[in-house]
């Protein structure tokens, strides 16, 4: 049972290393200019899945009326 504790124990205290001493972490300015790009890619794509959408509605919507 200790053995396992300790190898718990050595994961977590690895964990903590690799997230203080080797992983680098944006800035506060590329994480704002990150959040920016995606979200005007975000709105980009939200407004051609809009576009696509009410077109194919309104295309769909004239080939009924033409069939019916």
């Amino acid at each position: 049972m200790t053995s396992t504790m300790n190898k718990i124990t050595s994961y977590f205290k690895d964990v903590q290393n690799e997230l203080v001493n080797k992983t680098s972490w944006p800035s506060w300015s590329e994480l704002t200019n990150s959040a920016i790009v995606v979200m005007i890619a975000s709105l980009i794509i939200a407004g051609v899945v809009f576009a696509m959408d009410y077109s194919f509605d309104n295309i769909l919507e004239k080939v009924y009326e033409a069939l019916y």
